[in-house]
């Protein structure tokens, strides 16, 4: 081949190849044109829908924590009304204790009426022993002024014995005739029956005397010292008779130790 031929072929060679460069490059361009135009064209698009996913983000975030937040405010709510229920709980245990005090006080209310109603029988009792203590003292103290009315009338028969010696038996037939008529003789013996019962009936009354102020329920045995508190002057009379007495229990009528004075009720 010739050399001017070669070169011929180089430089088509060559221009082959520019001509492909150019072809390239105006290609590059083309596409680089057409995707700045698209860029231009979608980029607001593809903005938007960022911003879009963006929001829609947000909002299920400020509906998930809205969600919490209605959540964390039943929880408190509950919290609240458990508070309560532990509150009223509380008064309900204070209101049981409230409720056994209460239950004592009205035992104790119920014990002392009773001890009242008691002391109150036993007041009337006492009142009714001391009335019947007193009704026996105003009967010895009777029998005890009648007893020495008939002691003076005894003295006074004497003294009229004493003085009828001197009569005559005729006038001291008629004056004994005269007593023995109307009741108006006793011996010796049936004034000294009379004077013990008497005696006896004091030692009786200073006894229940004793017992009403003591309280001493009957069956309860008293001493002559206790007694003897009672009456007058605080001596123990004697029998007159020479006998000897003995005090008993409260409710028994003192005795004497000589038959036939026997205390007549």
């Amino acid at each position: 081949m010739r050399p001017g031929c070669a070169s011929v072929l180089c430089l088509c060679f060559e221009g082959g190849n520019h001509t492909k460069a150019l072809k390239s490059t105006a290609r590059f361009a083309t596409v680089s044109i057409v995707a700045r135009k698209t860029m231009k064209t979608f980029l607001p698009w593809l903005i938007a829908l960022l911003a879009l996913g963006s929001a829609y983000f947000f909002h299920a975030s400020q509906q998930s924590k809205s969600a919490e937040l209605a959540e964390l405010k039943q929880e408190l709510v509950e919290l609240d009304r458990l508070r309560a229920e532990n509150e009223e709980l509380k008064a309900g245990r204070v209101s049981s204790d409230e409720l056994v005090r209460l239950r004592k006080n009205t035992e104790d209310l119920l014990r002392l009426r009773n001890e009242v109603r008691q002391l109150r029988d036993d007041k009337q009792q006492l009142s009714q022993q001391a009335s019947a203590a007193q009704a026996q003292a105003e009967q010895a103290r009777a029998q005890t002024q009648a007893a020495q009315a008939q002691a003076q009338a005894i003295q006074a028969q004497a003294q009229a014995l004493a003085t009828n010696a001197a009569l005559s038996p005729e006038a001291l037939r008629a004056q004994q005739s005269f007593q023995q008529r109307y009741g108006l003789a006793m011996t010796p013996e049936q004034a000294q029956v009379n004077a013990c019962a008497s005696q006896r009936r004091q030692i009786d009354g200073a006894k229940q005397q004793w017992a009403l102020e003591n309280q001493k329920p009957a069956g309860t045995q008293p001493t002559w010292e206790d007694v003897a508190a009672y009456l007058k002057d605080g001596v123990v009379p004697p029998c007159p008779a020479g006998g000897s007495y003995t005090l008993n229990a409260v409710g028994m009528a003192p005795t004497c130790s000589i038959p036939g004075h026997a205390l007549q009720q």
